[in-house]
């Protein structure tokens, strides 16, 4: 049987010029990849079919998301919705290939097996037979958006990507193989340096423009302004440092223990939301909407619990809207001065 849709679809947000539009709230499917830990296949599912019900029509997968299995939870689980309704993205960069010597488990994060490796490949037939795979697991017939991932600087495979593996991804866009292009990763500096030097529509941005950490103000977002490009916001709970109310002594921070001084900040954050009648996870979730570049926030879903939490982050603001706890925020040192505020 052909699922309902949603009655309501949560709005949207174009990217640049291409005709692909993301709702404002984008499902992040590297959890059901069994990121950190394992989760079955019927609650991966679940989660997929709540999201499609509180109005999620952006979903964000990656062959490194479990070597594959988020892909194919995500494709299996979206069969059957109406394709024109679906914004589906992917990434390329690491090709997925059996491991000359297997591992018991996987050992670069999700609870998988380790018979299957990672090889970082940014180059023009890497870019091609990456997608190729990816259509193969996922069983679409196009990736709406695809993002080149974590191209590191350092090893060289920054300038791969503004060389070659973005190039191929505008040449397959200019073919209508493909929507919109760009990059996505934890610095915000490179990219940068992908909306200026390539013609890349929007960038993924993961952590580091939260109402903890505002870095992403020096280099891509007005980047992005001046160039009319979008920026899709993820790890806005930097780790989980911002996704509750009552932040604990334990809270993780760029995926490792916080610090005391950040955890100290997060709680002056809470504090302050709670004094506007609001909390900080929907706080956390509004700031990054509140950039005129940003078009999306993804967020990690591993349960139907969790999309319908935050599904309802969404609508949670406080009686006076946010531009009062905005202002608050910056006053007391807590926001950058030049952070807009809606």
């Amino acid at each position: 049987m052909t699922p309902a849709p949603a009655a309501q679809p949560l709005p949207t947000r174009q990217i640049r010029a291409t005709g692909v539009h993301l709702s404002t709230l984008g499902f992040g499917a590297a959890v059901i990849g069994n990121l950190f830990r394992a989760v079955d296949d019927a609650t991966a599912r679940g989660a997929v079919d709540a999201a499609w019900d509180a109005g999620i029509r952006y979903f964000d997968t990656a062959p490194h998301y479990g070597v594959g299995l988020s892909e194919r939870r995500l494709g299996e689980a979206l069969r059957g919705r109406p394709r024109a309704e679906l914004v589906v993205s992917s990434k390329v960069g690491r090709l997925l290939r059996p491991r000359e010597v297997p591992l018991d488990r996987d050992d670069d994060g999700f609870d998988v097996p380790g018979d299957v490796g990672r090889v970082r490949d940014y180059s023009r037939d890497g870019v091609l037979r990456s997608i190729e795979e990816t259509l193969e697991r996922t069983g679409l017939d196009r990736l709406d958006v695809v993002y080149v991932h974590d191209p590191d600087e350092e090893l060289g495979h920054l300038q791969t990507a503004l060389t070659e593996a973005i190039p191929a991804l505008v040449e397959l866009r200019e073919q209508g193989v493909v929507g919109a292009v760009g990059a996505g990763m934890n610095f915000s500096a490179p990219l940068a340096r992908v909306l200026r030097e390539t013609d890349a529509d929007v960038v993924m941005l993961a952590g580091r423009y939260t109402l903890l950490e505002q870095g992403a103000l020096d280099d891509v977002l007005p980047a992005a302004v001046e160039l009319g490009r979008a920026v899709v916001a993820v790890g806005v709970f930097n780790s989980g440092l911002l996704a509750r109310q009552e932040v604990p002594d334990d809270a993780n921070w760029n995926y490792e223990q916080a610090p005391p001084h950040l955890i100290a900040r997060a709680r002056q954050l809470a504090a302050a939301c709670a004094e506007h009648g609001t909390t900080l996870p929907a706080a956390a979730v509004a700031f990054a909407l509140a950039h005129p570049a940003v078009v999306d926030v993804t967020l990690g879903m591993r349960t139907a619990e969790q999309v319908a939490r935050n599904a309802a982050l969404l609508t949670e603001q406080p009686p006076g809207g946010w531009q009062p706890l905005w202002t608050d925020l910056r006053e007391r040192g807590l926001l950058r001065a030049d952070a807009p505020l809606g």
